[in-house]
């Protein structure tokens, strides 16, 4: 089963982003997220949109943070992305009239709504700036310097 990993993949490029001084490109975010500059001009559009970056054209252009990280919360990140499915699983509803199939929908349809309810909690008290600070607080215990390009040089 393939997950949805659009929510952890822009994170990740908002992070890497609050840790350059100046304007990323697309190009150099995509080569960091081995992906496409395309996928990453679509994303931070989306983002841009909902007023978490801006871009800037022209030599020495790119994108930056339009807000502080403590201002950003992961459900924000998430509602920005239009709200991928949470879940991998769901209701059966080959028979709507049979009442074993009712049954069985309505308490999971319960149990779906309270585990969203809670993740989108969670999702909501998690800053860009708690992810960014416990990323410094791995940085310090090993003792690296941080540049995009080898970030992910392990």
């Amino acid at each position: 089963m393939r997950r949805d990993s659009r929510l952890s993949g822009v994170l990740h490029v908002l992070l890497h982003m609050a840790e350059q001084k100046a304007p990323v490109t697309s190009e150099l975010l995509a080569k960091a997220m081995d992906t496409n500059p395309v996928v990453i001009r679509r994303i931070m559009a989306g983002l841009r949109e909902q007023g978490y970056v801006r871009s800037e054209k022209g030599h020495g252009g790119g994108w930056t943070l339009a807000r502080d990280l403590a201002k950003i919360s992961l459900r924000d990140i998430y509602h920005a992305l239009g709200r991928p499915s949470l879940f991998a699983i769901g209701n059966r509803t080959e028979a709507p009239f049979c009442l074993v199939e009712q049954a069985v929908n309505t308490v999971l349809d319960t149990a779906f709504d309270d585990a969203e309810a809670l993740l989108l909690s969670r999702l909501g008290d998690v800053t860009l700036a708690t992810i960014h600070a416990d990323f410094h607080k791995r940085l310090t215990g090993r003792g690296n310097g941080h540049r995009l390009e080898a970030a992910h040089a392990s």
